[in-house]
């Protein structure tokens, strides 16, 4: 596909698409935080025993995101991305029959697999999809529909699952993603096959210092972010004391602050590259640090979203902005799928964690450990940054 001078119909046609494919991924990412206590107290199981299919999930993507992404490489954008939507009807659709642990579990390993070639394939294809001067528009369409999954998605299924069973937010999760199918069959382009990649050229791809340092940042942030991410909802119903009503409302709360956090990026982060990361990072960290604190008051921990919400944001479009900036057109889909394996890395590293925490000292001190994670990631994200963007 020839890049396009303007953005077209079809071009706008092909990122609503692409948004609903990013919001259907991340709700059905994350759907079980929403629905821990649920999904426990009907398998007779702990929070923190049902928060490692968040774990095992995150680092079932994190193994297959390479090989998977390799193998993938020899196919056009297009037809991964009907597979992919193909696997996730699928699996939702086994795990709202599911029956037990193991039985959900496994249903959520198919949907990995389709998660780790997606991600790894979103950013890419977005931006190929337009001109260069809009392709800070093109990742925003995907930031968008990663807020609409915090916004609606998660408290939607929290409200389904809470209201008719766990069991209809998956299925109708399926049901969405089949809609979605259609149209992206429809609408979306055959966009032109880049070189297939090669375990090969794997070596070289990783001689690129600066993107060895995107990686590490993407472990340690995200295994931060998630050690009180993953338990926020029972965080909130046994800590800060909220009613069922105000989680739901709270956690779109946290959504709405991705589209604000979207629009710092895109006013700021250009203008600021040299210090943008840093002082997301530095704000994110005391976010965490100050969960404690804030659980004193519905009002306090509202408030604390709206910052981390956008701190968090605006650390993730950096990171992939900065990705795609040293990368060539045919090694980032691979680059972006190591950089989402190691994020799932953490993702599954955190929450891992966090149970940890909750189990042995308690879930009022989930902060406190993320934030210590923080830390580390923060300080090295000065280094990086002034290597990426020498001149700003």
């Amino acid at each position: 596909m020839e890049v396009n001078e303007k953005l077209t119909l079809k071009a706008w046609l092909s990122l609503i698409g692409m948004t609903c494919a990013t919001f259907l991924f991340n709700s059905a990412e994350f759907m079980p935080i929403g629905l821990l206590s649920t999904i426990a107290e009907d398998f007779g199981s702990t929070e923190a025993e049902v928060g490692l299919i968040v774990s095992l999930y995150a680092w079932a993507v994190m193994t297959l995101s390479l090989p998977l992404m390799v193998i993938a490489s020899k196919y056009s954008m297009k037809a991964l991305l009907i597979f992919n939507l193909v696997l996730f009807v699928v699996s939702n659709a086994l795990a709202s029959i599911a029956t037990g642990f193991m039985s959900l579990l496994g249903a959520r390993l198919v949907l990995a697999c389709a998660h780790a070639i997606f991600w790894s394939i979103a950013a890419p294809a977005a931006v190929r999809l337009v001109s260069h001067k809009h392709k800070a528009l093109a990742m925003s369409t995907l930031i968008a529909g990663s807020s609409l999954a915090t916004i609606l998605g998660m408290p939607l299924g929290r409200v389904i699952g809470l209201q008719l069973g766990w069991r209809m937010t998956f299925l109708s999760m399926a049901i969405v993603a089949l809609i979605i199918l259609v149209y992206m069959y429809v609408f979306f382009p055959k966009l032109e096959k880049t070189k297939p990649f090669s375990f090969k050229e794997l070596p070289e791809l990783l001689h690129n210092k600066m993107l060895l340092g995107i990686y590490f940042i993407s472990a340690s942030i995200p295994t931060a972010q998630f050690i009180a991410y993953s338990y926020i909802e029972p965080f909130m119903k046994y800590i800060v004391k909220m009613s069922p009503e105000m989680i739901s409302v709270s956690l779109m709360v946290f959504g709405i602050t991705g589209f604000l956090g979207s629009v710092i990026f895109s006013k700021t982060f250009n203008k600021h590259a040299g210090i943008f990361l840093p002082a997301m990072l530095l704000g994110l960290t005391i976010c965490l640090f100050l969960m404690g604190l804030a659980a004193s008051s519905e009002l306090a921990m509202i408030v604390l979203f709206i910052f981390w919400g956008i701190f968090v944001t605006c650390f993730n479009m950096a990171c992939q902005a900065d990705l795609l900036q040293i990368t060539t057109m045919s090694t980032a889909p691979v680059a972006m799928s190591i950089f989402s394996g190691i994020f799932n890395f953490g993702i599954g590293g955190g929450t891992f964690v966090g149970g940890l925490i909750c189990d042995h000292i308690g879930i009022a001190y989930i902060g406190y450990g993320a934030g210590l994670v923080a830390i580390i990631g923060t300080l090295f994200s000065v280094w990086l940054t002034r290597k990426i963007h020498p001149k700003t």
